[in-house]
């Protein structure tokens, strides 16, 4: 790229580093509570009007009622017997990250799909804003098409770029200005 930068990593410039430990145990609180399935009580976690923002498919909730009964309800509904497994955490300052994955039973109805029964893996990946012991931010990525693969449904309808690492779809060649292929 050349001439002028985008600012980067705006969000994070004023990162208060000696509320690192404050940050952990709020996020490792907040993780206990999701194991234990609280919902009425993730508020002792999060402030009122906290953000959750989400990938495709997981939308956005403003404030906690929007994230208790737009995600932790449903979620529930759809997969009982989940566990959260953090497989790594980075902390530093008033920012915490995680990713890992949920291990759960599909329970319930989930992108349409009827209960399977079946056993599955949910990945995520989350990043918290902790201000004043509560989380006030939450970007969050779940990795729903890999659900979906578990129950028998192709999210990408036989072209998932995965096909490409299988040797069994060519990349598509760049255009001239001319738009022909090179």
């Amino acid at each position: 790229m050349k001439g002028s930068r985008p600012e980067q990593a705006v969000l994070t410039r004023d990162n208060d580093l000696t509320q690192t430990a404050a940050t952990r145990a709020v996020v490792e609180g907040m993780v206990d509570g999701l194991n234990d399935h609280v919902i009425d009580g993730i508020g002792a976690f999060f402030a009122p009007d906290f953000r959750w923002m989400g990938n495709a498919g997981c939308g956005t909730k403003q404030g906690l009622r929007e994230f208790q009964d737009n995600w932790q309800r449903p979620f529930q509904a759809a997969f009982s017997d989940k566990v959260c497994i953090d497989e790594a955490r980075l902390v530093q300052g008033e920012w915490m990250a995680a990713f890992g994955r949920q291990e759960a039973t599909h329970s319930g109805e989930f992108m349409g799909i009827a209960p399977t029964g079946k056993r599955v893996e949910i990945r995520y990946m989350d990043f918290w804003k902790v201000v004043d012991g509560k989380i006030v931010d939450n970007y969050v990525t779940v990795d729903f098409p890999h659900v979906m693969q578990q129950l028998g449904v192709d999210p990408f309808q036989g072209q998932g770029w995965e096909a490409f690492d299988r040797g069994e779809r060519v990349a598509p060649r760049p255009l001239t200005d001319k738009g022909e292929s090179v």
